[in-house]
């Protein structure tokens, strides 16, 4: 079943590259009494997730904030070797995105958002989507059609929406 407005996520353990390594992050500690956006891409370094999503997020952090959220996060199935170094390269960790890393898959399938694109090695990956969470229930969700595409699921169609 695919997540929905409304409905609470489950917590999930995902990692997060800290000053010592690797590091495991409970979501719901995250979001227990705070309002944050959580987006969602394939994959770390592929074409849209790089050069489109991320980037939309960087230029909507402060507006994102005027409009109370607390954080912005950044998932992939990815390890978080690999969400790091894209959260240095791109500058999302500069601009203060947290970068998590979904490494087996588990949250993305938990709430219904995995796909696998065969063709390109793309399997059990995220779908490309975008959600504002309160207090760990989804209040906003905006989820691409096409995992190619970023524009419902950009940062500046947040704003809109908030």
């Amino acid at each position: 079943m695919t997540i929905s407005k409304g409905d609470t996520l489950p917590n999930a353990t995902l990692t997060h590259m800290g000053k010592d390594g690797p590091e495991q992050i409970e979501l719901s500690e995250k979001l227990s009494g705070r309002k944050v956006v959580i987006f969602a891409v394939p994959g770390a370094f592929t074409p849209t997730c790089h050069s489109a999503h991320v980037p939309s997020f960087i230029r909507t952090k402060d507006a994102l904030s005027a409009k109370g959220v607390e954080e912005v996060i950044c998932i992939s199935v990815n390890d978080p070797f690999v969400m790091g170094t894209w959260g240095e390269v791109t500058g999302a960790s500069a601009a203060g995105i947290t970068m998590l890393g979904d490494a087996e898959s588990t949250f993305t399938k938990a709430i219904g958002m995995e796909f696998s694109a065969a063709p390109v090695g793309l399997m059990e990956r995220s779908k490309r989507y975008a959600m504002v969470v309160e207090d760990g229930k989804v209040t906003l969700l905006h989820e691409e059609e096409n995992p190619g595409a970023c524009e419902v699921s950009a940062g500046e169609a947040i704003v809109a929406a908030l």
